[in-house]
């Protein structure tokens, strides 16, 4: 029984090691902000620059799926949007997918087999 609590007591403090955990704690940070935390962060800049260049016009599609055209944009930060001609729904900025609408608006690749 005594050699199961020797175990689970701390080690004897010798020294060399202590400065590789806190090297390698370091190092586990940086690959994590550098995978994770950086590319989330450059996303959300291009996401908010791109919901606030949207114009009247413009062809959008939601993070519900839906397709409209951007009919008025309003100062509270929502938009009109022409869903069918004559229906218009509103619906906020924040609603927008950028990935979709930027892949509505790419133009059709078309290639010629002859």
């Amino acid at each position: 029984m005594f050699s199961t609590f020797y175990f689970l007591a701390d080690p004897p403090s010798g020294g060399g090691m202590g400065g590789f955990q806190f090297v390698f704690l370091g190092l586990m940070i940086l690959v994590f902000w550098m995978f994770f935390i950086r590319p989330q962060a450059k996303r959300a800049k291009n996401q908010k620059k791109f919901i606030e260049e949207l114009g009247k016009g413009e062809k959008i599609v939601t993070i519900a799926g839906i397709h409209g055209t951007i009919n008025k944009v309003n100062e509270d930060g929502t938009l009109n949007i022409e869903v069918s001609p004559g229906s218009y729904i509103k619906i906020e900025k924040s609603a927008i997918s950028m990935d979709w609408t930027v892949a509505l608006n790419k133009p059709a690749v078309t290639t010629d087999k002859k």
